[in-house]
């Protein structure tokens, strides 16, 4: 079987970790160029004032993207090159800039899919409070309807907000990420909330105004299965499927919160300070979604905690490696013997990716989905000339072969995005893992280089993963 004829094949990146420019063209400074910046917060104190300069290279880049045969390329909108005080006057440059790379990739027929918020706010909203604050949350659909009017003719993609579970834990349970607040579990239920009205607000906004195409949010996806049958630890697999899934797509996808966090958070004095026309918002917009985007690189393995653990705050422990507990210490995550794992701890599972898809169908139905994430992050050999990432070829292999299985078992993949297009900063980690199909040479002006994965890739778009 090949794929559908409108199934995407696409790569993505992210504004920060590609674009460099930091303070050109009248851009504003964003919490991430002040975070990055503090010792010790990012391995070798990199940040992303240069990154990999695909702010002067996207004609080079778009270029290569075409040449691998890419049919859509998922980007983000630096928020503060748009509005360098988060709201107020518009910076026309930045308008300019984001205009020529839509156009170039049209020049290529590359789908452009825009994601408006991919972690870089601009650092104004942030010492007012950030995501606590409802002034971010007015300025970010301020900042939509801007792209969508800017933009809106040739994008028809659009991308709310990249990984709230991500930005809001890292930045309020574990501090790792900005305004690096450790421990404070109430902001980092309220701030999910604040992003999911923002979200509501904007996709309400796009209907209302008429404009073509399509709009839907991206989660995480990392679906919780219990280390074995026993029963505490079936209960820690309910337990985290609640709060890591069902908190996050409930509401934009039922347009209510689901009612075991509800109670839960609401005995510990969690529960966000929401008001009833909000939670209205939620329900009249949850079927404006178009579809769900799914950031996926590995599931959680769950045991019900027995330890006297807690949750560790700091770059360290934030790298996804199984053996945290969860915040509230009721279930931990655990490496397994008998499954594989990348070199930092993910497990490589296509298996439990195509059961998660599985497991959404049946609690959400036939609800668009784009694999808006998916790759490995690795060092990769260099062998005489060639980059020779055959692990990368097997992992996003494994993976397609489960999205063909879902496409065939009649869940409603409509596309594959792999992470990433090109090599990139790491927002934590600098440049110590690679995840894109082309290479970036840092001791040599970041010249670009095709890998093997770049050719690999090509092949399985020009053949419609018919050989998988």
């Amino acid at each position: 079987m090949k794929m559908p004829k409108n199934f995407l094949f696409g790569a993505a990146s992210a504004s920060y970790q590609v674009e460099g420019a930091w303070n050109e063209d009248g851009k504003g400074v964003s919490n991430w160029d002040v975070f990055s910046k503090i010792p010790g917060k990012t391995f070798e104190n990199t940040n992303g004032d240069v990154a990999i300069d695909h702010y002067h290279r996207y004609k080079e880049d778009i270029g290569l993207m075409a040449e691998m045969g890419l049919e859509s390329y998922r980007f983000s909108i630096s928020w503060p090159r748009i509005f360098p005080n988060g709201t107020g006057e518009v910076n026309e440059k930045g308008l300019e800039f984001y205009n020529n790379v839509i156009d170039e990739c049209l020049k290529h027929n590359i789908v452009p899919f825009v994601t408006l918020y991919h972690w870089d706010l601009p650092q104004v909203l942030e010492e007012r409070g950030g995501w606590r604050s409802q002034e971010t949350v007015a300025a970010f659909v301020r900042f939509a309807e801007t792209c969508f009017e800017a933009f809106g003719d040739r994008v028809r993609n659009w991308i709310t907000f990249n990984e709230t579970v991500i930005f809001c834990s890292l930045g309020y349970l574990s501090g790792a990420h900005p305004p690096g607040i450790e421990g404070d579990a109430k902001a980092y239920f309220q701030t999910t909330h604040n992003v999911f009205v923002a979200h509501a607000r904007t996709i309400e906004s796009f209907k209302q105004a008429g404009y073509e195409g399509e709009i839907g949010i991206t989660h995480v996806f990392n679906p919780a299965f219990s280390i074995d049958n026993e029963a505490d630890n079936k209960f820690a697999e309910m337990h985290a499927n609640e709060f890591s899934t069902h908190w996050f797509y409930d509401p934009i996808l039922k347009g209510t919160y689901p009612e075991y966090v509800v109670k839960q958070l609401d005995q510990q004095n969690l529960l966000p300070d929401w008001t009833e026309e909000e939670l209205d918002l939620l329900k009249r917009t949850a079927p404006m979604n178009d579809f769900i985007g799914l950031n996926y690189y590995c599931p959680q393995r769950v045991m019900k905690n027995d330890t006297a653990l807690v949750m560790a705050g700091g770059r360290e422990n934030s790298t996804g490696r199984p053996g945290n507990p969860s915040f509230d210490g009721v279930y931990k995550t655990v490496l397994m013997d008998d499954k594989v794992y990348t070199k930092w701890g993910w497990e490589i599972a296509p298996d439990a990716f195509l059961e998660g898809m599985r497991m959404l169908k049946a609690r959400y139905g036939d609800v668009k989905i784009y694999i808006t994430e998916n790759g490995l992050g690795d060092v990769d050999p260099i062998v005489g000339e060639e980059i020779k990432d055959t692990p990368r070829i097997e992992y996003i292999e494994g993976h397609l072969r489960a999205v063909k299985h879902a496409v065939q078992e009649g869940i409603n993949v409509s596309g594959y995005y792999a992470w990433s297009v090109i090599d990139l900063l790491s927002w934590l980690n600098g440049y110590k893992k690679q995840y894109g199909f082309i290479y970036v040479d840092h001791a040599n002006g970041l010249a670009r280089k095709k890998k093997q994965s770049f050719h690999w890739y090509q092949e399985i778009i020009a053949t419609r993963a018919a050989d998988l």
